[in-house]
């Protein structure tokens, strides 16, 4: 008897329209993401309205793409999973009707998937998870610790107070006049250059694993405003290594801290920022040869897209947890 678990999965929250097929939550079938970069770098960053018209126009072309590349039909599918938050809620309610429309028509099991946890479980596409196990989440609106004791358990043990990292990398980026995404072209110029300014790391106290990216985030900007009075040049690689030596020394100090604290049998990095090779490396350093294994996903699964909501959707579904027909986005989902 063949036992094998088939889930379609379906991303919208944000400018990546993806669909996909995964296999017993640890094998990726297929896996289409159909990027809008292009349409909003000249506006400097996301613009929902258009993010949303932009889902709609490519829904069904990423889903059938997705069917192709996976040879397969709707008869081996099991269920449908869709991110129902966080996200841009325009954006978010093209993926969930969709995905709604797909399983009350095909008459499969409905499940909403949280969109953190998709990229925690992008992970389980590297490794098979071993608990206790920690979670950095680091992406554009998301800087967090979550401690997971078992799967689809979520235990939030450290946040962002203000500014997401990866928030912080996009004003920094703007004010460098960096091309939209800034995060990976503060990642390249901070490669070339030497971390000389002593920008601030915020700390918290000494039991604290929250973060906090304001105050760097106005340092980083009246450093540019003084230079700029003073008739000087600005050294862009000097203030993007120095700007990115203080988060990631951050982030990996408490990643750390906690990592030892909980006793974690693994340690995994989740989000969009997880791709920065500047935090790539120091948690590499950081964790080779303490006995806690890293886990990082490829670059193609850091940023969004439909296989690791389908991973997460797998879980739920052996779980037995499945949505109704009155599923709806939540742009503020929280991570339970």
């Amino acid at each position: 008897m063949n036992n094998d678990r088939y889930i379609v999965g379906i991303e919208t929250s944000c400018d990546e329209t993806a669909a996909a097929i995964v296999k017993n939550g640890r094998e990726i079938v297929s896996n289409v993401v159909a990027s809008q970069i292009d349409s909003h770098k000249r506006f400097g960053g996301v613009v929902p309205e258009i993010a949303s018209r932009h889902h709609v126009e490519q829904m069904t072309i990423v889903l059938e793409e997705a069917f192709k590349q996976a040879d397969m039909t709707w008869e081996k599918i099991d269920a449908v999973a869709v991110t129902e938050g966080p996200g841009l809620v325009g954006a978010l309610l093209v993926g969930v009707n969709a995905a709604k429309a797909l399983a009350f028509a095909k008459q499969k099991p409905l499940i909403g998937v949280h969109h953190i946890a998709g990229h925690i479980y992008a992970n389980r596409f590297v490794s098979e998870f071993e608990f206790p196990l920690l979670a950095l989440i680091v992406s554009g609106g998301h800087t967090e610790l979550v401690l997971m004791k078992e799967h689809g358990k979520y235990e939030l043990i450290g946040e962002t107070r203000d500014d997401a990292a990866g928030e912080a990398y996009d004003k920094v980026a703007r004010m460098l006049e960096l091309p939209y995404p800034g995060g990976p072209q503060i990642d390249k110029l901070a490669s070339k250059g030497e971390a000389s300014i002593a920008f601030p790391r915020a700390w918290l106290g000494e039991d604290s694993y929250d973060f906090s990216f304001s105050g760097l985030k106005s340092s980083v900007i009246n450093t540019i405003h003084n230079t700029t009075q003073r008739g000087e040049d600005i050294n862009k690689e000097a203030i993007a290594a120095s700007f990115q030596a203080s988060v990631v020394d951050v982030l990996t100090a408490k990643t750390w801290k906690a990592a030892q604290a909980y006793r974690a049998k693994q340690v995994i990095v989740a989000g969009g920022v997880a791709a920065n090779k500047g935090l790539r490396d120091s948690l590499t350093a950081k964790f080779s040869g303490s006995g806690i294994p890293l886990l990082i996903p490829p670059l193609n699964l850091c940023t969004d897209n439909a296989a690791m909501i389908a991973a997460a959707g797998f879980v739920n579904f052996e779980h037995g947890k499945r949505s109704g027909w009155d599923l709806n986005a939540n742009p503020s989902l929280p991570l339970k």
